[in-house]
């Protein structure tokens, strides 16, 4: 998911780069949802991911 974001992310520095404003915001729009996501699905892996039995 973090390969998605940063692909996005990619995309609208890309189209900043061209001129084109609205895919830029689209992009960047989507890149932040994607990171966001990745965010909290990464901190529930931590929290309830594997723990030890000891």
């Amino acid at each position: 998911m973090l390969r998605w974001s940063m692909l996005f992310l990619i995309i609208a520095i890309i189209a900043a780069i061209f001129g084109f404003s609205g895919i830029v915001s689209a992009a960047v729009g989507i890149a932040k949802f994607l990171f966001v996501v990745f965010l909290i699905l990464f901190v529930l892996s931590l929290i309830f991911g594997k723990r030890s039995s000891y």
